[in-house]
């Protein structure tokens, strides 16, 4: 084979992922993809994209990333973004993870006058019993962490 058949290769420098362990096991939680750049809304910008939920802990967290990666991507500006991990204490016969979640989008509606960007439940969401499980302020408080 001659030389100038080879095809020349490279190493990113940047990793594509980066897993850290968080002691989070098969829990079921709330997920937050938040993007390296502030994303505009309506009412301001923020950097969360999409808040999520699972029943099948971290597993879950890695095929959402993979699912919803070329639409962060698409997103102007955005060159990378984490997967941040939102718990609350469980409660017998109450999905608190569900709750948790509906709690943060309807927070974060409230905060920015629409859903995340890659959120496409929410939308015409009424608020229930979430405020009664979790304080509106700590919720506020997350959202302005991520944001």
């Amino acid at each position: 084979m001659n030389m100038l058949d080879r095809l020349r290769i490279s190493l990113k420098r940047n990793e594509a992922i980066r897993t850290n362990r968080v002691a989070v096991g098969k829990m079921k939680l709330v997920y937050v993809l938040v993007a390296d750049k502030r994303l505009r809304y309506a009412n301001g910008r923020s950097r969360i994209a999409y808040i999520g939920t699972t029943r099948k802990g971290a597993e879950r967290i890695a095929q959402s990333v993979a699912a919803r990666a070329e639409a962060i991507f698409k997103l102007r500006g955005v060159r990378s973004f984490d997967a941040r991990i939102v718990t609350c204490n469980p409660r017998q016969n109450v999905e608190t993870w569900k709750k948790l979640e509906r709690g943060l989008l309807l927070c974060f509606r409230e905060r920015f006058d629409e859903v995340p960007k890659c959120n496409s439940k929410g939308k015409r969401m009424r608020p229930r019993d979430e405020f009664d499980l979790f304080a509106k302020k700590r919720l506020m408080n997350v959202i302005n962490e991520l944001s």
